[in-house]
């Protein structure tokens, strides 16, 4: 095996804007770098789904999968379109923890693995264990931790706003503000 096969840049992906940024991040480390690109969504059943093994509904474990593919597939579309990344890419769903998977998937010293990070209120820090502080933690390769958008927070905003039904003035959203 050649060095630029044992050389890859390994991202997640889960469809969040965060990820939507590492993707097109990890396109351009992997170009630069001229090696491939491994896409990596984690996916697991909804809770509760294996908490009853005495149940007599089994779980719908090739829907899950299914569905965790087509996330996957639509979050390359909406990142890259039909152009694709531009590099040799590689798309794996797995049955795991975001966090877990992702130090499993880049598990080689060469790898570069890419995930979103972003500031999280304190309620989903408390609800949601960090992917990224995870990764950063576990990895054995070097992590790349791509922060938001600037403009995450002003889309958030206006999703605020349309969600409590508060009036919005478009012309605020354009570039030719006064």
């Amino acid at each position: 095996m050649s060095e630029a096969e044992r050389r890859r840049v390994v991202v997640g992906v889960s469809g969040s804007l965060g990820s939507l940024a590492a993707l097109h991040r990890g396109a351009f480390e992997a170009h630069r770098r001229g090696v491939g690109l491994l896409a990596v969504g984690a996916w697991e059943p909804p809770r509760g789904a294996l908490a009853h093994p005495s149940s007599m509904l089994t779980p719908p474990m090739a829907e899950f999968r299914q569905l965790a593919d087509e996330r996957l597939r639509t979050a390359l579309d909406s990142a890259f379109g039909l152009a694709g990344p531009g590099v040799p890419l590689r798309v794996v769903a797995v049955w795991d923890r975001p966090g877990r998977a992702l130090v499993r998937a880049a598990d080689r010293a060469g790898d570069l693995l890419v995930i979103g990070a972003g500031r999280r209120g304190r309620v989903r820090r408390a609800l949601f264990p960090s992917v990224a502080r995870y990764c950063l933690a576990h990895a054995a390769c070097p992590v790349l931790a791509v922060p938001r958008s600037p403009l995450h927070r002003e889309l958030a905003a206006v999703r605020r706003r349309v969600s409590l039904r508060l009036p919005l003035n478009a012309g605020e959203l354009t570039d030719d503000r006064p």
